[in-house]
């Protein structure tokens, strides 16, 4: 009995030190690289339906299909929608390009972005959307927004990601949706949940959107005061950064409520659940210095490491 209940202890005490010491490994390097990559000048700030947009629509594509995702709805990674720019609306966009040039009366124009999705199939067809926004602010008045932390931040990690779960197989299938027009209204989250056959299958929503830049090494999981049943999987971490719960709730005036500040609440208008990760405001936020050099680059790739660990306690524990 004695030897039975020390082997018990001794099995006990190995499993959850394993646990209590799970590292996630990834490659620091790619991340940094391809955060680099998107929040170049040469994207031009990715600004919605502009060149450097499209630019990094056809990088994210190829990343994708370097790493062996799957499409999702057609025959390319690509899913482009139309959207239609009334003169007075290109103006609040635009009012940079030209500062002389004034657009209140100019036609209507059909503009095109583009999402770019992949997946890896799971064991069920039961589905976790993981999506970042690849666009941002573009060129104002002469400057270049690079948006590193909004949010090629969230892209790149994306990657980073289906990187881990193409050698660590879910439970669930994971879409991993690179998302345009999330700066002015989240208008390709919004074209691609209502043009996706298998809306039912999704149970849940992991958006980021800006995991980079803190200086207090605080990041933050949003959503579940509406959702909370999903904090105790989030809560069995062991990364080296304080992951926080909050801005969520209505009634705390203490903190802004997120819930409805990024691509998440396209899900959540639909009732599919959401977890979104992301910093509070930073003062290079929305400012033509978001650049590479200012994001915290060790916090940067912590952050990803927790995201992975939290998909992957979500994924075995949702039923």
């Amino acid at each position: 009995m004695k030897q039975n209940l020390f082997y018990l202890l001794s099995i006990s005490i190995l499993v959850f030190g394993c646990q209590s010491k799970k590292t996630i490994q990834i490659d620091k390097k790619a991340l940094l690289n391809n955060i680099k990559i998107l929040s170049h000048d040469s994207l031009e700030g990715r600004g919605f339906s502009k060149k450097g947009n499209y630019k990094a629509q056809t990088f994210i594509s190829n990343q994708f299909d370097k790493i062996g995702l799957e499409k999702v709805q057609n025959d390319d990674f690509i899913q482009k929608f139309p959207y239609t720019f009334s003169g007075k609306r290109r103006q609040r966009m635009f009012p940079i390009e030209n500062t002389n040039e004034d657009f209140s009366n100019v036609p209507d124009t059909i503009v095109y972005g583009g999402n770019v999705i992949g997946k890896i199939a799971g064991k069920s067809n039961k589905t976790i959307v993981v999506s970042g926004h690849l666009d941002h602010l573009g060129i104002r008045n002469g400057k270049i927004y690079n948006g590193a932390d909004d949010d090629a931040s969230g892209t790149a990690a994306l990657f980073t990601i289906a990187k881990y779960f193409k050698k660590h197989k879910p439970k669930h299938t994971l879409v991993f949706a690179a998302v345009d027009a999330e700066e002015i209204g989240s208008l390709g989250a919004d074209y691609w949940l209502k043009n996706y056959p298998n809306k039912k299958d999704i149970v849940l929503n992991v958006n980021m959107d800006m995991i980079a830049h803190n200086d207090s090494n605080e990041l933050y999981a949003c959503g579940t005061y509406h959702y909370p049943l999903l904090k105790a999987p989030l809560q069995k971490n062991t990364s080296t950064i304080r992951l926080l719960f909050g801005h969520d709730n209505p009634n705390d005036k203490t903190k802004d409520d997120w819930t409805f500040s990024s691509d998440h609440r396209i899900f959540h208008k639909e009732k599919i659940p959401f977890i979104y990760f992301g910093v509070e405001d930073h003062k290079d936020y929305h400012k033509p210095t978001d650049t590479f050099e200012n994001i915290n680059q060790e916090f940067y790739a912590e952050s990803v490491k927790l995201i992975i660990e939290a998909i992957e306690n979500l994924d075995s524990s949702l039923k």
